[in-house]
């Protein structure tokens, strides 16, 4: 066979072209065996079912003759057979389920699992017929030689133990359950027999548990397959639990103890795990005598002997550390918090070649078992503030916390990222301190990282600037260059990249930079941004989140000048630009406009340049126009807004008249119909309306009070300072904290600090726009 060339440029030469069409054909040759995998009229023929059967005879049929593909389908639809015909189902074709299984292949195998357990969990049967006619098809599967099959008929009969009676519990699996577990049976049987006595401890009462399920533990606890003890191991924090503490302690940590010392890896690891998770239960001499004397053995043998333990060492280690805290003495205390120190440096610190403890990674597993440590070091990271008291931070965790996020490895920095908003909480006042890293995380080269962060960012900058205005306002002052820098560049690394989802959560959690910077530091940094994404972006989502992010940039905009110009710029690039996609983002952004501010804010504004859509060349365009339209007569006021509603009527006559595109056409009479049934407030309060028009008319209040305070700051305070004008602007976020907002952007209610608006009435008279038609 000839190899296929890729060529920088096709020569279609007669010399080469023969050589094109050998190819070709041989190509074909790749195609035949595909040709003969066809069905042919004999099979097709078997798999052929009459028509007119039932749809419990055509079951019955396919399990008792057809393939196992057919076989597989009829078990895969035994709940539909179950909801329709339960009687007939239950009588004819369960039996041949269960005849088939014993024969079955792993496909079927895992489907039957599944959709008894969806017989149960849906209810279709009782409970009673349940166990009498389910329950032992499902024990004779549990010991399958396949262990997928298994594990999937295990996790079928741990969902039904939860719905059994106990009297058929007993029966059905405790009693058998004896011989099961016995070292004689099989070690598939014998792991099985573990996960069972986990479950069955929540069931029974202590004495109950004491006496059946206890010496049956303590038998597996000893087997002499690792795999047996390990999974015994696993049960014991349900046996725990089941049995109380004071068995537990005389019973159940004695065996914990011995095999926390077993010769297997994997039992130690394991009893190690349950350890930490029975720390609650334990009281303090079982802590302090028992539980920490092995931890500290754990401690010392992972650099040593144990590595195995490392990792569970390290993600467990700020759980360990809280829950041992009130018996640890100075000295262990310090002990434990270098241990977590050097883990999270480990791979990291080098010293002549070497690092601390003068280990080599030797190859890639190690060095990922390293990022490991380091990750988990990370995630226990809120937890060790807690530890050593969020007071001494700086002194003894600061340096943790740079290494930590300024590792080489993307998942250490990740999971920092997750964890910053904790740190802020519980750093509280002090949180200015880690400033710098929010920069550092905003700024980070991988946009995992910038996503993780980018979860909680409202609250993390809110909680920084209430530390700095708490703490004194150099503090905060002197971190906003740094921050502004490192959102502007957040927000054009992810608007590069391929990763819009990113991008656009980025852009909706940017809607509570209000409350953060200042009025002119938004506008000019931020504001026009955003105007840009809703031109340039070709990403719908990343679009609508711009221009929502955009109307409430506008919304809390102290200068009037500044908002004038916006508004126009959203008018004639937007709602007149050449790109009808532009216009449609324009009756976007004007939902977000309707939404955010109040009724006469809009009329008074973007009213009319809506209307003037319905002489839109582009049929989409008045299609989406007219959806929109009931939203925008609600706007309306009466008498007000008479005049307005004269125009939006006039517009509805002339789509009604003129409109030749069929789909749209529909759409206007249905619009029409629903506007007809509209009613339409009034400028006096109704009771229908009560709730509306008061949110509004809150909302008009707040763009009038912004207006008030715009213009005594203009004219009669000139020459604030910036510390009064804080002051003030505290003042004035009390009055805008009851604003509503959409719960998709809760992170503006979280941050009542400040509030812009505008308004049609009174003062605002000299400012209104003049529109000009297309």
């Amino acid at each position: 066979m000839h190899p296929i060339i890729i060529f920088s440029k096709m020569d279609f030469s007669q010399s080469n072209l023969f050589g094109y069409i050998e190819d070709l054909q041989e190509l074909t040759i790749i195609e035949r065996p595909v040709r003969r995998s066809l069905k042919t009229p004999e099979e097709i023929e078997r798999l052929t079912v009459d028509e007119e059967l039932s749809d419990i005879e055509r079951a019955v049929y396919l399990l008792s003759s057809g393939q196992d593909i057919q076989g597989t389908s009829v078990v895969a639809n035994l709940p539909v057979l179950m909801r329709q015909s339960p009687a007939e189902t239950l009588r004819r074709v369960l039996p041949k389920i269960r005849e088939v299984l014993h024969v079955a292949g792993v496909e079927m195998q895992l489907t039957a699992a599944v959709s008894f357990l969806t017989v149960l969990q849906e209810e279709l049967v009782s409970i009673h017929t349940y166990s009498h006619s389910f329950l032992h098809i499902i024990l004779q599967n549990l010991e399958h030689r396949d262990a997928g099959v298994s594990n999937a008929w295990l996790e079928t009969l741990l969902a039904v133990i939860e719905a059994l009676p106990k009297e058929t519990i007993r029966h059905e699996i405790l009693n058998p359950l004896v011989s099961k577990a016995q070292l004689s049976q099989s070690l598939q049987s014998r792991l099985v027999s573990c996960k069972i006595m986990g479950k069955l401890a929540s069931k029974f009462e202590a004495h109950i548990i004491k006496r059946d399920i206890l010496p049956l533990v303590k038998s597996l606890c000893q087997d002499v397959e690792y795999e047996v003890r390990t999974f015994m191991c696993r049960q014991l924090e349900h046996i725990a639990q089941g049995i109380g503490t004071e068995l537990t302690k005389t019973v159940v940590l004695p065996e914990l103890v011995e095999l926390a010392r077993d010769e297997g890896s994997s039992v130690r690891l394991a009893a190690f795990e349950t350890l930490v998770n029975l720390l609650d239960m334990l009281d303090a001499d079982d802590r302090s005598q028992t539980v920490l004397p092995l931890v500290k053995s754990f401690c010392e043998k992972s650099f040593k002997a144990d590595e195995s333990i490392l990792v569970s060492l390290s993600f467990h280690l700020g759980k360990l550390c809280n829950g041992l805290y009130g018996i640890f003495t100075p000295e262990q205390h310090l002990r434990f918090f270098e241990f977590y120190k050097k883990l999270s440096t480990l791979g990291l610190q080098q010293e002549n070649g070497h690092n601390d403890n003068q280990l080599q990674l030797q190859n890639l597993e190690q060095e990922k078992k390293y990022i490991l440590v380091r990750k988990n070091c990370a995630y226990n990271f809120p937890a060790m503030i807690v530890f050593v008291d969020p007071k001494n931070f700086h002194l003894e965790l600061y340096s943790i916390f740079f290494c930590l996020c300024h590792d080489p490895e993307v998942p250490v920095r990740y999971t920092m990222a997750l964890s910053f908003y904790e740190v802020a909480k519980l750093l509280n006042s002090g949180v200015y301190t880690i400033h710098k890293e929010l920069v550092t995380l905003l700024q980070d080269e991988s946009l995992e990282v910038l996503d993780a962060l980018v979860g909680h960012l409202p609250e993390i900058l809110e909680l920084m600037t209430n530390a700095g205005e708490n703490s004194g306002s150099e503090n905060k002052l002197l971190s906003i260059p740094d921050l502004i820098t490192a959102l502007t560049t957040a927000e054009q690394r992810a608007a590069t990249s391929l990763k819009w989802r990113t991008h656009e959560k980025l852009l909706q959690k940017y809607a509570c930079l209000p409350h953060i910077i200042s009025s002119d530091q938004i506008y000019y940094r931020f504001l026009h941004r955003m105007l840009t994404i809703i031109l340039t972006n070709n990403v719908l989502p990343v679009q609508k989140a711009a221009a929502r992010t955009l109307c409430v940039y506008l919304r809390y905009n102290r200068k009037q000048e500044q908002r004038h110009e916006v508004i126009q710029k959203l008018i004639e690039q937007l709602g007149q630009g050449k790109s009808y996609w532009n216009r449609l983002r324009f009756l976007d952004t004007c939902e977000f406009i309707m939404e955010l501010f109040s009724k006469s804010f809009f009329c008074k504004y973007f009213f009319l340049p809506v209307l003037e859509l319905t002489h839109d060349p582009v049929a989409n365009v008045r299609m989406k126009l007219c959806y929109l339209l009931p939203k925008v007569k609600s706007t309306l006021k009466i008498p007000t807004d008479k005049h307005l509603l004269q125009q939006l009527e006039l517009c509805i006559r002339k789509l009604l008249c003129q409109e030749k595109d069929k789909d749209v056409l529909t759409i206007v009479k249905k619009t029409v119909l629903e506007l007809d049934r509209m009613e339409i407030s009034v400028d006096a309060f109704q009771k229908r309306f009560y709730e509306n028009d008061l949110l509004d008319q809150e909302k008009e209040r707040q763009e009038h009070l912004l207006l008030e305070m715009v213009y005594l700051m203009s004219t009669i305070c000139p020459f604030f300072s910036s510390k009064e004008d804080k002051k003030s602007k505290l003042v004035r976020s009390q009055s805008f904290s009851t604003q509503a907002l959409h719960p998709k952007y809760s992170t503006l209610d979280k941050c009542p600090n400040s509030a812009t608006g505008y308004t049609s009435s009174g003062m605002g008279k000299n400012c209104m726009l003049s529109f000009t038609g297309k």
